[in-house]
């Protein structure tokens, strides 16, 4: 189910301890849809559908319009969750955009899924071009209802014609 956000809560309240597969000094976009999937690699819900989800999802919109992010939000295995494991993870998985990992606080929930009052993972925060939160989503989302509340948020206020994809092939 798609929860449409009335919080005030915005991509800049998204906090990081580290950017993996992103350069450095690497900062959350503005003016471009942000999607970020929250999950952790143990969780079977994020690896069989989540991360390959989110990998469709960046193959397909142009990232001039659309980012896709992914937060490695760590609430259960804690030891088993490191970042040289995440490495090794994102590596195997073929993931190639920027996953953050979420600001740890002991052996509990960490930061961002704290602030944006996560229930889980997988979960979807889908930010406007504004950087204001719109959609919160806990479980598995249809491909096809993502992308279509992507494309809605992406178009707002934009010409009908603009090019959203990547180039068909």
């Amino acid at each position: 189910m798609i929860n449409e956000s009335k919080s005030v809560l915005t991509v800049g309240d998204i906090e990081v301890s580290k950017w993996l597969n992103a350069a450095e000094g690497f900062e959350l976009p503005s003016n471009k849809v942000v999607a970020i999937h929250a999950f952790q690699m143990l969780c079977p819900g994020c690896v069989m559908h989540g991360i390959p989800q989110a990998q469709k999802l960046h193959a397909s919109f142009s990232e001039e319009h659309v980012a896709v992010i992914g937060l490695h939000t760590v609430f259960e295995h804690h030891d088993a969750m490191t970042e040289v494991a995440l490495k090794a993870f994102l590596y195997e998985f073929r993931v190639g955009f920027p996953v953050g990992i979420d600001v740890p606080l002991g052996d509990g929930i960490p930061k961002t899924m704290q602030r944006f009052q996560m229930q889980g993972t997988p979960s979807w925060l889908i930010f406007d071009r504004k950087g204001n939160l719109q959609i919160h989503v806990f479980g598995q989302l249809e491909d096809i209802t993502l992308g279509a509340e992507v494309a809605r948020l992406a178009l707002e206020g934009m010409p009908s014609d603009i090019p959203l994809h990547k180039k068909l092939r």
